[in-house]
């Protein structure tokens, strides 16, 4: 079952091979050692992956996230957290649909949903609404060409056996 557990072993066990330079992860929406599948932590760990990507493009300096003049003005020792260049920065981060990132209050507000309510509703959403984009044509007919070839190459060794 997806868990507040699962997802810590899944951030644990993506993020590290993606430090050494994978660039593949195996696994999503495996539970189980893989002998589980679980459509809502399929959906939490492509949050999750996404965060790894996020976090593998390393901190942005510029003019913007330096955020001098807001330093300037707020002075040492004073609330930079409210202030709206660290929040505009923050936003630029990363966009959770999972993971909840309100304040208590807001949260509770917001109908108290976990991790796996949100996924589970991620993944009913997907099933009743998400359209496949037909491949485009060109590709679609290289992709055929390779098949026909290969069928060709099988059918002539089954021939000369």
């Amino acid at each position: 079952m997806p868990d507040s557990q699962a997802a810590h072993e899944k951030t644990l066990t993506s993020i590290l091979p993606a430090l050494a330079g994978a660039n593949s992860i195996y696994g999503s929406g495996m539970l189980e050692l893989g002998q589980t599948f679980s459509m809502e932590q399929l959906v939490i760990d492509n949050e999750i992956i996404a965060m790894n990507f996020k976090a593998m493009e390393g901190v942005p300096v510029s003019e913007k996230t330096l955020a001098v003049d807001a330093i300037k003005s707020i002075g040492v020792g004073n609330d930079f957290l409210g202030h709206i260049t660290t929040m505009e920065n923050f936003e630029s981060a990363s966009n959770p649909q999972v993971f909840d990132r309100a304040m208590l209050g807001e949260w509770r507000a917001g109908g108290a949903k976990n991790t796996v309510e949100r996924a589970h509703e991620i993944v009913v959403d997907v099933l009743a609404n998400h359209q496949v984009k037909p491949i485009d044509a060109d590709r679609l007919a290289a992709m055929e060409a390779i098949v026909t070839k290969a069928d060709e190459a099988f059918k002539k060794r089954k021939a000369e056996e």
